[in-house]
């Protein structure tokens, strides 16, 4: 496995200064775009388009933010010399919030958020509609991955799950998980760390714990019961994965429920985490690549989103960063046993339905769960 001196995906801010600047035309004309090589076309109708001498990319930070940096952009320049890239760096409800205040001029041309707040996107109008005429690499993402309205692509996902530290489950007794309702064991208590459903850590593993009781999105009354019985088992709700990872590394806890990406990315720095994807199956976390709507670098955008779907990025997105691919790309071979997880057990969460319904989850949560913390 590829060691990275890169850490995980962090919480920074969209400034405008940084957006005026990178929206700003250059003197460059824009320049058809060389001959592409086979699988990394940018062709509409047959005809071949000219990209726009820039591009502004909104996505995650951290880890994320330096392979795009490093590695893809640099990469999409040498078959696009003439594109000027700039990389804004946000959580992906920032990110949404920003496209959606400059929404009668946008100043970035692509975002790469994560699918709950792609779908509160789309329900505000804020993306282009998306087909693989425009990328044609969209046709190797398969159907379970395909975005409501083709309002977006997925370029990669991760499996949310329960990781825990197998040190600290050894040396205290504890039961290794296998089901989400293992998280409301008595004798676990004391020893978990979770964000509340502001987060969508906390908001997967409410309706996952619904799912394992007979609910769902739509029935969420068995996910907030058990949420109310964790949460007297905890002195606080975290408010980040930040502090999760802080909570992991001191060793005051050694359970919490994220994505295997970063269960692996702390493996590997040296935390003994092992991840456990549920006996009733969870959720995936897709990051969507998006057009906004009314941007002003449309083909370049699409070129770019062509690019993150080649083969070459896809490779560098598993064994950089954790994220399974969202094509078929064959993977080295500890890469690929190290990112599996049972696929037949993804549960497809509604995505229409949850950001309906986050705004009242998170009212009820901090009225009825936040207070029961600690008692």
């Amino acid at each position: 496995m590829k060691k990275k001196a890169l850490s995980v995906l962090s919480i920074f801010a969209l400034t405008g200064s940084l957006l005026a600047g990178c929206g700003s035309s250059t003197t460059q004309t824009p320049t058809p775009a060389p001959a592409p090589a086979a699988g990394s076309t940018n062709e509409s109708s047959g005809a071949q388009v000219q990209l726009e001498d820039t591009l502004v990319v909104a996505g995650n930070g951290a880890t994320v933010e330096k392979l795009m940096k490093d590695e893809v952009f640099k990469k999409f320049n040498e078959k696009y010399p003439n594109v000027k890239l700039t990389y804004v760096s946000g959580v992906s409800t920032e990110i949404v919030a920003k496209v959606k205040a400059q929404k009668n001029s946008p100043q970035i041309d692509l975002t790469i958020v994560e699918g709950g707040e792609q779908e509160k996107g789309r329900q505000e109008g804020l993306w282009e509609t998306v087909s693989a005429a425009d990328i044609p690499n969209m046709k190797n993402v398969p159907d379970d991955l395909k975005i409501t309205e083709d309002s977006g692509v997925v370029v990669n996902f991760t499996p949310m799950g329960i990781s825990y530290n197998s040190e600290l489950v050894k040396e205290k007794g504890l039961p290794v998980p296998a089901s989400w309702n293992d998280l409301a064991k008595p004798e676990v208590k004391g020893n978990i760390t979770m964000t509340d459903v502001a987060s969508n850590f906390g908001r997967s593993t409410m309706i996952m714990l619904a799912y394992a009781n007979g609910g769902s999105e739509r029935v969420i009354e068995p996910g907030f019961e058990k949420m109310a019985t964790i949460a007297g088992y905890m002195p606080t709700f975290a408010k980040s994965a930040a502090q999760l990872q802080q909570n992991l590394q001191s060793k005051t806890a050694a359970y919490t429920t994220w994505t295997m990406a970063r269960s692996l990315t702390q493996k590997e720095a040296g935390l003994p985490l092992e991840f456990v994807f549920p006996a009733e199956g969870g959720n995936i976390v897709p990051n969507v690549a998006t057009l906004v709507k009314g941007a002003k670098h449309p083909q370049a955008a699409k070129a770019f989103v062509d690019f993150l779907l080649t083969d070459e990025v896809q490779t560098m997105y598993a064994t950089k960063l954790y994220y399974n691919p969202a094509t078929a790309v064959k993977l080295p071979d500890d890469v690929a046993k190290t990112l599996e997880f049972d696929r037949s057990k993804v549960v497809n969460f509604d995505y229409d339905v949850i950001s309906k319904e986050t705004s009242a989850w998170l009212d009820r949560f901090n009225k009825e769960i936040a207070p029961k913390t600690g008692k």
